[in-house]
């Protein structure tokens, strides 16, 4: 049975709600809806809206669970509501579309909420966000939700015959990005991909060798109660069989460790920085990379981290004080608006000017992407990218590379590395740069990788990691090359 006829008339996505207290549920409506209308990461919105509601821990884990499970099953739970629905609810307002979702998710995921409530709760939120909205919209809300928990699911494609459909509604990717991924990836590897984005990423650490080795945090870990067990590839990460508030712990204040994902640990290793060199993080914030570079020269020599963002470039500097970090001079520079004056490649702005008067003798690029690596930790991003913004960001990654290594030394070496995987963000930057800058060559990556991680090896020698064990455990996706300059 669908639910009754409605019209559409357009509501406003950025409600409050009224007459009722301050909740999870609430709150992560809100988020929802704002992430639907700004490219915004989930985590900051949900820590800022959780902040202004001042909500207690109990709530405010449920609003991350809320907002997390949506965001990484909407898809499927968009197709099993459309499925008793009289019309798509991609077409209602996003304070409805966004209550059926919140109301399905807890239906479908959350054992310890009953259905009734999870029916009953959508419909009060819903008319808690505006009389007017709730009046004309709760009827359906209740009618979709009671008839979704009455029906039998429908069956899903067969992925043998249709495999970009059935991954796009089983795995809750964009259908662009299942038929990418097939296309790419053969369907075995393009539904491990898809599968990968559902499952919660582990909490990774990397312990800061300027203040503790991995064995010592190991221990301090275990002795806190938490099960920790270092990393099969990174020499300097911990994993935690579970979340908890790693944050609050003495080593944390102390710069003990930097929250990290294995595979983003590596790329510094690929550099192979040494004390005493001149090193240019070139787009640095928030300096998980930066402070990693610093630790493996010993605090010893410069780093000079820009970024684009001075707000961003904040967090670098409060890293660098809490990680124990004293090599590193920041600046609040956009390469891509940097005018270079003339063939030696230095630049007009007096800022960067400054900043990099003498060249490198080792740049590291970890430059802006789509981000499709990283979908497991980031699953708003599968709602907010478009095919056609990967190749907006070549465009970039191109420009990027080719500024940057007019700053590099003869004999230097340059890291170039994404959290995506994607063609054109990797192999389709690397190739026509080596092919436009005959004074750069391509080298190998193994000997700066740790011997468990050559499975992570491409052929043409670069690093790309995937979340898809068994090959180098679970890691986010990430890709490395680097390249090194003549002598002369």
């Amino acid at each position: 049975m669908r639910s009754t006829s409605h019209s559409l008339s357009p509501q406003p996505a950025a409600l409050s709600p009224r007459g009722v207290r301050r909740s999870a549920r609430a709150v992560a409506l809100q988020v929802l809806m704002h992430l639907e209308q700004e490219d915004a990461f989930a985590d900051e919105a949900l820590d800022r809206a959780v902040a202004r509601a001042s909500l207690d821990a109990r709530d405010r884990a449920l609003a991350y669970e809320l907002v997390y499970g949506v965001l990484r099953h909407r898809g499927l739970l968009d197709w099993r509501l459309n499925h008793v629905s009289d019309r798509p609810i991609e077409r209602a307002p996003a304070l409805i579309r966004n209550a059926l979702r919140l109301g399905a998710y807890q239906a479908f995921h959350l054992e310890r909420i009953p259905v009734s409530a999870a029916v009953n709760e959508s419909v009060r939120l819903v008319k808690s966000f505006g009389p007017k909205t709730g009046r004309d919209w709760s009827g359906y809300v209740n009618g979709v939700l009671r008839a979704l928990l009455r029906e039998a699911a429908p069956a899903l494609p067969d992925p043998a015959v249709e495999p970009a459909t059935a991954f796009s509604i089983r795995y809750s990717c964009p259908r662009w990005l299942t038929e990418r991924w097939v296309r790419n990836l053969g369907a075995e590897q393009a539904e491990a991909v898809c599968r990968a984005t559902l499952v919660l990423p582990p909490l990774t650490l990397r312990a800061n060798t300027l203040r503790i080795t991995r064995e010592a945090l190991v221990r301090d870990l275990i002795q806190a109660g938490y099960a920790a067990r270092p990393t099969v590839v990174s020499p300097v990460g911990v994993i935690l069989e579970k979340d908890g508030p790693v944050t609050a712990l003495a080593q944390f204040a102390a710069g003990g460790f930097y929250i990290e994902d294995e595979a983003a640990q590596l790329v510094p290793l690929l550099l192979d920085p040494q004390p005493g060199e001149r090193v240019l993080d070139a787009c640095a914030a928030p300096g998980g990379k930066t402070t990693h570079l610093a630790a493996l020269m010993r605090n010893s020599g410069k780093i000079v981290a820009l970024d684009r963002s001075p707000a961003r470039l904040r967090l670098v500097e409060d890293n660098c004080r809490r990680l124990d970090v004293r090599i590193v001079t920041t600046g609040a520079v956009d390469l891509l608006r940097a005018q270079p004056r003339g063939a030696a490649g230095r630049y007009a702005e007096g800022r960067l000017r400054s900043l990099c008067a003498r060249p490198f003798d080792r740049i590291l690029l970890d430059a802006p992407c789509t981000g499709l690596g990283v979908l497991r930790r980031h699953p708003e991003g599968k709602w907010q990218k478009r095919e056609e913004q990967i190749l907006a960001h070549q465009h970039k990654q191109r420009d990027l590379l080719d500024r940057v290594s007019r700053l590099l030394r003869p004999g230097g070496v340059i890291v170039y590395s994404t959290c995506s995987t994607e063609p054109e963000e990797t192999e389709q930057v690397i190739e026509p740069f080596c092919q436009d800058h005959p004074a750069f060559r391509r080298e190998s990556v193994e000997p700066w990788l740790p011997p468990t991680g050559r499975a992570c090896l491409t052929a043409q020698g670069a690093l790309s990691t995937m979340p898809t064990p068994p090959a180098c455990g679970s890691m986010d996706g990430f890709y490395a090359a680097r390249l090194r300059k003549a002598d002369r």
